[in-house]
Parts: C-alpha cells; sequence; structure tokens
C-alpha cells in the first residue's frame, strides 16, 4: 500500500477526493472512499511562462487549501496519480506519495473462535 498527499485549493477539495476514490484510493477493510483531511494555507508565486489558475506571474499568492491524505493500492497509482491531477484545478499540484504499512493487529472486537 501507498499514501497519497495532496494539496488542493478548499473549494477543490471535495471534487479531488472523489476523482482520487473513484480511482481506487481510500479503500480500507469494508469502508471506501476513506480520506483525511486538513486545512492551511498555500504559497506560492508563479514564475515567467507559468499560467496559473490563481494569481498572476510575478505576484506572491497566498491560497486557503486542504491537504488531502488517502491509501491505495500500489498497482493504482498510475490511476489514482492521473485521477488526482485531472481533477486539481491547479497547472502543477503538490503532491506527494509514500509506502505505508497497513499491518493491524488483531482486532479486540472479534471474539476468536473456539
Amino acid at each position: 500500500m501507498d499514501c497519497l498527499v495532496i494539496y488542493v485549493p478548499t473549494d477543490a477539495a471535495p471534487a479531488v477526493r472523489r476523482a482520487i476514490s473513484d480511482a481506487g484510493a481510500g479503500r480500507f477493510g469494508n469502508y471506501s472512499h476513506c480520506s483525511f483531511s486538513t486545512e492551511g494555507t498555500g504559497r506560492f508565486t508563479p514564475l515567467p511562462g507559468a499560467a496559473p489558475a490563481i494569481g498572476a506571474v510575478g505576484t506572491p499568492e497566498e491560497v486557503a487549501e486542504t491537504r488531502i491524505e488517502a491509501i491505495y493500492p500500489r498497482s493504482l497509482r498510475t490511476a489514482v496519480v492521473g485521477a488526482a491531477v485531472e481533477a486539481h484545478p491547479y497547472e502543477t499540484p503538490a503532491f506527494m506519495t509514500f509506502p505505508i504499512d497497513i499491518s493491524l493487529p488483531p482486532n479486540p472486537r472479534e471474539k476468536a473462535a473456539d
């Protein structure tokens, strides 16, 4: 399993969450569309040659953004990252992926077989 972390303008976060989940991210046990989000401020300055969705070339910008985190099977990396980039409004979305360990201890709520 891997984890995707992507920073998205807050108003676009629902569309990106839906896109990555529909591509296979956020499936955990008997659940789908699982993710975690935190709010923050993204900062950037578009350089010459950029076509910014927000702001203007050469002008520092601050945007209310949401950090979205979701796990996915490594075999779906191309589909999940592709869906995230396609749904994202920025010319160059900021994201990272990394491997995770999802080994779980036994669930104490499940009764052991006699």
